[in-house]
């Protein structure tokens, strides 16, 4: 008997650690000129982070936690080119601020991305400035999404991307960005003492927060007083119930005497509508909750150990 033919070999290592680097290469040709360097004034002290320019005009999207509270503000580009910079807005709640770099000069912009198509394991590459060495860059891969810390004002910052594209200060505010050179998260953290965890706010969270301090300088919200995290919608509960939406949002934690608890939401829950709208993330949540909701009764739809419930929450706003 002849032995089998043996299936044509793959293409060599070599070959795909080649398209791996071309990859990379071409995601920060694209998106590198945006990255830009933050310095910063507060007092007699001095300091630095990153931003990301997002239109030519000079609009720049940062850390909450680096330019809050500045008194000078300023930016580098790439290419070394220096301007004034000022504050047009922050939010503590999602650690984002955002800059306008003072000058008629177009400033090379990147793409905001769409973070509800990421999944675990998509090649994540950071750029940004860490312990003043600019353009740096580091690569990962999207470790896991929707999580959640706690922020420096005590309220937890939802929907981050956690990746372990090495980060350090410095790289505060700067770009995470997917393969195509699009930003899909704007770098905020990484736990000090621990190996490659680091998160991002999502890049669908930061082009929300960036319209809203656009018209308003800051972002009016509606309340809930619970936290959650992405979840997957059990299969056998989606049948049993006509669900179609494959994920939703665990809630891990209520306040006690907050509108989601006075209406009747517990720990525990899949919330899977909001006011006739699926909650397929936590981003769309931050979405739903826009200053409009505060007062309006709406029914959230909940699966709750096997069974559908409907509850009527009303929004409050937040402080």
């Amino acid at each position: 008997m002849l032995d089998a033919p043996l299936p044509p070999a793959g293409p060599p290592e070599s070959a795909l650690l080649d398209a791996y680097s071309r990859a990379v290469t071409a995601a920060v040709e694209r998106a590198g000129p945006a990255v830009v360097n933050v310095a910063i004034r507060k007092g007699r002290q001095g300091g630095a982070g990153s931003g990301v320019v997002v239109s030519p005009d000079g609009l720049i999207l940062t850390n909450s936690h680096v330019a809050r509270g500045a008194e000078e503000l300023a930016i580098a580009t790439a290419e070394g080119r220096r301007f004034p910079a000022r504050l047009l807005g922050d939010d503590p709640d999602t650690d984002l601020a955002l800059l306008r770099a003072e000058t008629d000069a177009a400033l090379p912009a990147a793409q905001l991305g769409d973070s509800a198509a990421l999944r675990p394991g998509q090649v994540a590459i950071a750029i940004g400035n860490p312990l003043g060495f600019s353009s740096t860059v580091t690569a990962g891969v999207v470790s896991a999404l929707g999580r959640t810390l706690r922020g420096a004002a005590g309220r937890p910052i939802e929907d981050l991307i956690q990746t372990d594209a090495a980060l350090n200060p410095g790289n505060s505010g700067g770009a995470l960005v997917d393969s195509r050179g699009e930003v899909i998260g704007i770098n905020t953290a990484m736990i000090g003492g621990a190996q490659g965890i680091c998160f991002a706010v999502a890049s669908n969270t930061a082009r929300l927060v960036l319209g809203q301090l656009v018209r308003f300088g800051r972002v009016r919200r509606a309340q809930l007083g619970l936290s959650g995290q992405l979840e997957a919608v059990p299969r056998r509960f989606a049948r049993a119930h006509g669900v179609a939406q494959e994920t939703a949002i665990l809630v891990m934690e209520v306040v006690r005497g907050g509108p989601a608890d006075r209406g009747g939401v517990e720990r525990g829950d899949l919330l899977l509508s909001a006011g006739g709208e699926q909650m397929l993330g936590v981003d769309s949540l931050l979405r739903w909750l826009s200053g409009e909701r505060v007062g309006e009764a709406a029914e959230f739809v909940v699966l709750r150990r096997g069974d559908l419930r409907r509850l009527r929450v009303i929004p409050e706003e937040r402080a």
